[in-house]
């Protein structure tokens, strides 16, 4: 049934007329064009089509968008600011952390979320945050490495 969906997308309020049971994952990319949430497994096992919800890390091929009524939302294309790549884009790069890309945007914001919770990672903590974002490509060890320089330049940023 449509009705109207209100939300906030990357600190932009959003107002759409929309199917409440359309999956935020087509929402996003069909109808806001935004296609950083990619469409993986459609069944919320491999973490491509993540994104942040009021914080926390959703899978967004698995959410209606009703749930999402009145939360704010954030997905790759949010995260940079004024131009500036976010420091855990910028890991990525300098890790070269992705191959062909597409699990990238997902294990991004699922490492985004676990920085904001905890900013101090061990290696354990990013394995265990990370363990449900699959990368067929086997950047792991560079994700991992990446998520782990990114906090290091992120406590920097604190400090200054």
């Amino acid at each position: 049934m449509v009705e109207p969906i209100q939300f906030t997308l990357n600190g932009k309020p959003v107002r759409l007329e929309v199917d409440g049971e359309r999956m935020l994952l087509w929402v996003l990319r069909t109808e806001l064009g935004l296609t950083g949430a990619k469409y993986g497994c459609g069944e919320g096992f491999c973490g491509a089509c993540t994104v942040i919800v009021d914080g926390e890390p959703v899978r967004s091929c698995q959410a209606p968008i009703k749930t999402v009524r009145g939360k704010g939302i954030l997905t790759i294309e949010g995260l940079e600011r004024d131009g500036k790549l976010h420091p855990i884009q910028e890991a990525f790069i300098k890790h070269e952390a992705m191959q062909c890309g597409f699990c990238t945007s997902g294990m991004i914001l699922t490492a985004y979320a676990l920085l904001a919770k905890n900013p101090r990672p061990t290696e354990k903590d990013i394995r265990d945050g990370l363990e449900d974002n699959l990368c067929r490509c086997g950047t792991h060890t560079r994700v991992i490495q990446a998520v782990l320089t990114a906090a290091a330049e992120m406590k920097r940023a604190v400090q200054r």
